[in-house]
């Protein structure tokens, strides 16, 4: 009798601590951005596939190579004519409030350390949406950037960072 309770205990151990194996049999198109799961691990940290390249963005790459040139050499004055005026303007309120006397200084935080390069341009008239790469940012991010005065500029906004953002009050 002792060893049929023992069986039965062990073997409602066995079932409750077991790790049956899963499937994922979800399906992607070849190309699509999809993290890939680890199904043994629940808690496992993922890495999405970067996304694929459609170009190598002409038109938007001059302008952030130039802001990490300038950036490297702290040259305030090359900087600023990488940015929008609106930007600039919002940059240099925050400057006052915190103190800061160079935009150089101000941005130290976005640092882009090392290749500067742009990807996947899209441009509509006079806005144009880029996905900038850099040693800080290796698997890029999207940023919007504005024509002014038949140039291009970047801007402080970016649709990957804004769709985090919670809604306005």
């Amino acid at each position: 009798m002792k060893s049929l309770i023992l069986l039965v205990i062990l073997s409602v151990f066995f079932i409750g601590c077991g790790n049956a194996p899963t499937t994922n049999n979800a399906v992607a198109s070849p190309g699509t951005n999809v993290a890939k799961a680890n199904v043994d691990n629940a808690v496992a940290v993922t890495t999405p596939t970067p996304a694929s390249v459609t170009n190598d963005a002409p038109t938007l790459s001059p302008v952030y190579q130039a802001f990490c040139a300038a950036f490297a050499k702290k040259d305030d004055a090359a900087i600023r004519k990488t940015w929008s005026a609106e930007t600039l303007k919002g940059f240099e309120e925050e400057m006052k409030a915190e103190n800061i006397k160079t935009l150089a200084k101000f941005l130290e935080d976005d640092d882009p350390k090392g290749k500067c390069s742009v990807k996947n341009e899209v441009i509509t008239g006079d806005k144009a949406v880029g996905e900038i790469v850099s040693g800080a940012y290796p698997n890029g991010f999207k940023v919007l950037f504005a024509k002014e005065n038949g140039e291009w500029k970047m801007t402080n906004q970016s649709p990957t960072f804004d769709s985090m953002k919670p809604p306005a009050k």
